[in-house]
């Protein structure tokens, strides 16, 4: 099974691909979509799609886990990030991908088995889990991190 993995963000989308055979998970590839910052907002969203887009073209993902939007303080923060992943979601299922969404504590819980842990804990998880991927930004690791929590609830049949 392909697994694209995406860390949804208006300004920075992490994305990975992880490939699962039961036990064995191998590192193919990921990123960060960077969508210009002196772009209209609508344009940045089509920047996303176009872009996730031309990630499932080239590296044909059998589903695709992504990070649910949590809400935070600022209501427009959170509703300008919702059209982010909505822009990435769109993206996907226009290529019949099937998708599936895990809350940030699923995935810290899937990866280290605590549901707090921090991102150096969930780096050092990922390191063991795949040692050949080199995440250059903390959304990079936290797209491989969204792809190995659907590897391992895969597994289990959760």
């Amino acid at each position: 099974m392909r697994i694209l993995g995406i860390d949804p963000g208006l300004l920075h989308t992490g994305w990975a691909i992880v490939d699962s055979h039961g036990p064995e998970l191998h590192y193919v590839a990921s990123g960060v979509v960077l969508p210009p910052t002196n772009i209209a907002f609508p344009e940045r969203l089509a920047f996303i799609f176009r872009n996730v887009s031309e990630i499932c073209d080239t590296f044909k993902p059998d589903v695709c886990s992504i990070e649910i939007t949590f809400s935070n303080m600022n209501p427009k923060t959170t509703l300008a990030l919702g059209h982010a992943r909505a822009a990435a979601v769109v993206a996907v299922a226009n290529h019949n991908i099937e998708i599936f969404e895990y809350e940030a504590n699923k995935i810290k819980k899937a990866l280290t088995g605590a549901g707090h842990a921090d991102k150096e804990q969930i780096y050092k998880m990922l390191k063991i889990l795949l040692p050949v991927a080199k995440p250059k930004t903390a959304d990079e690791s936290d797209a491989i991190a969204i792809a190995l929590t659907h590897a391992n609830m895969a597994r289990f049949g959760l």
